[in-house]
């Protein structure tokens, strides 16, 4: 019989009855206690521990619930036996201490925005209002999103980007990588995607992760190649039309036309049209979309508010063609939706009552004139050896260099403890021509500019 008088933790300040169990499991475990051991009756074990009965029988009970013991009745407990439960278990190795994240100097990366535009007022009283006015919202809505915000976001698309669609065809997510995830599954068990390369290797990749295999197809100055798109043998196209990421290029009509031919001429072919920021355009009013000029149901529109508004704001919305839908309610029906209502419905209201069309026209103002001083700035610091490009629409521009190093200018800005990307590491078979430097500017402060583009200017001088 097992010595049960130094089984309480000295010390602790675990309430008894849990150092009873944990000192009972642990001898379970061990092998101290055998199979079919009959333990102290509660008033013995009360008696030899000086506590209380009740103290015992909450530790009995606890290990019998977890399959420790039987309660016999008029016999008291036994030990069952726990198989593979002898060995103690083995010490987990230490978890390596996480990479510090890198501090830098000057933010030119491409996904950055300004913080300080963001409409903290009005985001935070439409929220406050909500919260207190419709406790309904911490029900479980429809898994396409609130129909509510799915009209309001149809009537915003059509107004602004050209699209064509009803409510029904809006499903929201939480991110353009959610609803990339599940649209994947919809193209088909043959299916094969056209990506851009360069391009956006993240949607790529994200379709590779659901089994869909991925070709690089070439892009130009028109965008994507469509003679080499029907080389490839894809099914379907994932395209960035009005600003191509990360070269900056606009499709025209005509190559727009050729492209949306190429799905009408073969079943189940798509395009997959993302508008990541269409809306900073600063010479002219952004260009209509792809899916608005679709007569055949081929293109899927997806957009985010993560540039507008801001990346933690995860809110992103996919317009399927007709011949989708039911496919997507036969695989998804049952799926919750993964944006907050509240988050929904904040968005449908700040939409709804023309906030978001004087936040943009704010937004458009202010990163207009940040990229025309961090261009004045370049030109000036870098001189005529540099050749910058994309200046009209999005949130970076394109710094070329003839006979110069791409991954040389990039160490020696990285020296100067700048952010910032180049052109070749969005390649995959494509060859880069001049070393080109992807110079974000939405997350660039305005005091910053200067500095930055003069640090800019010393490794440029450094590089090979």
């Amino acid at each position: 019989m097992m010595d049960f008088t130094g089984i309480l933790l000295q010390g602790s300040s675990l309430p008894l009855y849990e150092q009873l169990y944990r000192g009972l499991a642990g001898a379970v475990r061990s092998g101290q206690l055998a199979a079919g051991e009959k333990l102290p009756g509660k008033r013995s074990l009360a008696g030899q521990l000086g506590i209380s009965v009740n103290t015992v029988d909450a530790a009995y009970q606890l290990l019998a619930a977890e399959g420790y013991l039987e309660s016999r009745p008029r016999s008291g407990y036994y030990v069952l036996a726990v198989e593979g439960l002898h060995a103690p278990p083995p010490q987990p190795a230490a978890d390596p201490p996480e990479p510090a994240p890198a501090k830098w100097r000057f933010d030119l990366g491409t996904g950055g925005v300004d913080r300080e535009l963001f409409p903290f007022r009005t985001w935070g009283r439409i929220q406050k209002e909500l919260l207190y006015s419709q406790p309904q919202l911490l029900e479980r809505g429809d898994g396409q999103g609130d129909a509510e915000l799915r009209a309001v976001l149809a009537d915003h698309l059509r107004q602004y980007r050209g699209v064509r669609c009803r409510p029904r065809q809006v499903v929201i997510g939480a991110g353009i990588e959610y609803l990339l995830g599940l649209l994947a599954r919809l193209l088909g068990e043959q299916a094969v995607l056209a990506v851009e390369d360069p391009g956006y290797s993240r949607a790529g990749r994200v379709f590779a992760n659901e089994g869909v295999p991925c070709r690089p197809v070439a892009i130009d100055a028109g965008g994507l190649s469509v003679g080499a798109l029907a080389a490839s043998g894809a099914t379907a196209a994932y395209v960035t039309p009005s600003h191509q990421f990360p070269s900056g290029v606009t499709m025209p009509a005509g190559r727009r036309a050729a492209l949306l031919a190429w799905a009408a001429a073969g079943p189940g072919r798509f395009i997959i049209e993302d508008d990541y920021d269409s809306e900073f355009r600063f010479d002219t009013r952004p260009l209509p979309s792809l899916q608005g000029m679709d007569q055949s149901g081929r293109v899927v529109y997806v957009s985010t508010f993560s540039k507008s508004l801001a990346p933690s704001i995860r809110i992103a919305c996919m317009v399927l063609p007709d011949c989708l839908l039911q496919p997507w309610r036969e695989r998804y029906g049952g799926y919750a939706c993964t944006v907050s209502r509240f988050e929904q419905q904040t968005l449908c209201r700040f939409i709804a009552q023309g906030h978001l069309a004087r936040h943009l026209a704010r937004q458009r103002g202010a990163y207009r004139q940040r990229m025309e001083e961090f261009r004045r700035q370049l030109a000036a610091r870098l001189g005529p050896g540099v050749k910058i490009r994309g200046q009209h629409t999005g949130l970076h521009l394109l710094l070329e260099f003839e006979g110069r190093r791409e991954q040389s200018l990039l160490d020696a800005a990285r020296g100067e403890g700048i952010r910032i990307s180049g052109l070749g590491e969005y390649c995959v078979a494509a060859r880069p021509g001049p070393a080109t430097l992807l110079a974000g500017y939405g997350a660039l402060p305005p005091a910053d500019i200067a500095p930055a583009a003069e640090a800019l200017a010393r490794a440029v001088e450094r590089a090979e």
